[in-house]
């Protein structure tokens, strides 16, 4: 139920975040995105997340950052192993939407 309703509250404000979008990311290289296109990156970010905290095998996902643009995936942060890392990238290539995951997530240093 509560992973239910923090999913909701990501993609909640996912949507409300896109309303506010500019036409213009990145005026310098030309690339642009409409808020519509944003706003579907941010639900996307959104099912990616949901995903990965779904997911038993990954534990908590509490320090994997997921990041979209244009349906290209990436992951950032730490998991506890190499199993891990591959596992993070195989939950998020299963969302639909994904196009192409850019894994960098990295195995937490032991202390």
């Amino acid at each position: 139920m509560k992973l239910k309703l923090v999913a909701s509250a990501m993609m909640a404000a996912g949507l409300a975040l896109g309303g506010c979008a500019s036409h213009n990311d990145n005026a310098a290289s030309g690339e642009s995105r409409t808020a519509g296109q944003f706003t579907s990156d941010a639900a996307l970010t959104a099912k990616v997340k949901t995903a990965l905290a779904k997911d038993a095998g990954l534990g908590t996902a509490a320090d994997v950052n997921v990041n979209s643009y244009r349906g290209v995936v990436q992951l950032n942060g730490f998991v506890d192993s190499q199993d891990k890392v591959q596992r993070a990238a195989d939950v998020a290539r299963g969302v639909e939407g994904v196009s192409r995951i850019d894994n960098n997530l990295s195995v937490k240093p032991r202390s």
